[in-house]
């Protein structure tokens, strides 16, 4: 089989195709002696990537595969094959692009497989944007010198702007030094990140929605890890005194916004202060 595969050139089109649906085949019965790193390795000889040979060898083998078995099952053999990962080195040099693959598998009716691998390289791309600002946080970089690195890992990789308000988040509660039990020291410390990179926070929401969205983070936070727990209203203050926060989004959540999640116990716990700001309204 590895002698087939690595003599890709010396068959015709339709042999290539045969060779590929057996293939195919073989993994779809579980044929027993044939693991996958035996097919994808050999594969990848540089005179048959670059001719494109292995590209239309493994599409009508993905094809014919996906007839029977689910996107699941062929990641399981791409994976086994340790080729998850390095799916574009089966791609000439000049295709070697995510945009390339799109194009090439849209066109082939691979499509639950392109939207896999744009998923995976989102996720890998907010990855790798969570451990920049990680290490920027914690280094203390200046905090406008944060904003830009995340200016441009957004602009660069199309992130959207709700993913990126999470992840905000959870970077600078990530970097909070939490005590033991003692609460207050929780609480200071949590409050401290809040104002010390409120103008990170501010950079980013930039409307309503986006705004509700990092209450809903916030929320969602406190109801899932008990230490924040009773922190909610404190953080809201926070981010409303340090103008991340504007008072309709806080009114909004209040009133119906909010999640279903702990609902009634942060509602009661926001009330005091919602009627500072109601009270305050009145007043001008």
């Amino acid at each position: 089989m590895r002698r087939f595969l690595q003599s890709l050139e010396l068959f015709e089109d339709n042999e290539r195709k045969k060779l590929a649906i057996f293939t195919a085949l073989a993994f779809s019965q579980k044929l027993s002696g044939l693991p996958p790193e035996t097919v994808f390795q050999p594969l990848l000889k540089d005179n048959l990537v670059v001719k494109g040979l292995v590209l239309s060898f493994i599409t009508d083998f993905f094809k014919e595969y996906l007839v029977d078995n689910s996107l699941d099952d062929l990641i399981a053999i791409l994976k086994r094959g340790k080729m998850e990962d390095n799916l574009l080195d089966f791609f000439p040099s000049a295709k070697r692009s995510p945009e390339g693959f799109s194009e090439h598998f849209t066109k082939e009716g691979l499509v639950p497989l392109v939207e896999y691998n744009e998923k995976k390289i989102f996720e890998v791309k907010l990855k790798e944007m969570k451990s920049a600002l990680t290490t920027q946080i914690a280094e203390e970089s200046d905090i406008s010198e944060v904003i830009e690195n995340v200016k441009q890992r957004v602009k660069d990789a199309k992130l959207p702007d709700i993913e990126v308000v999470r992840i905000l988040w959870d970077v600078i509660m990530d970097a909070v030094q939490w005590s033991g039990k003692n609460q207050q020291q929780n609480a200071n410390s949590a409050l401290r990140q809040v104002k010390t990179w409120a103008k990170l926070l501010n950079s980013f929401c930039s409307s309503g929605k986006l705004e509700l969205e990092l209450m809903y983070k916030v929320q969602m936070q406190c109801y899932e890890d008990a230490k924040l727990m009773k922190l909610f209203p404190e953080i809201v203050k926070s981010l409303y005194d340090q103008d991340v926060l504007a008072e309709d989004t806080i009114l909004y959540w209040f009133r119906k916004g909010s999640n279903p999640k702990g609902r009634q116990t942060f509602v009661k716990a926001l009330e005091p202060f919602v009627n500072w700001l109601e009270e305050a309204e009145e007043e001008e």
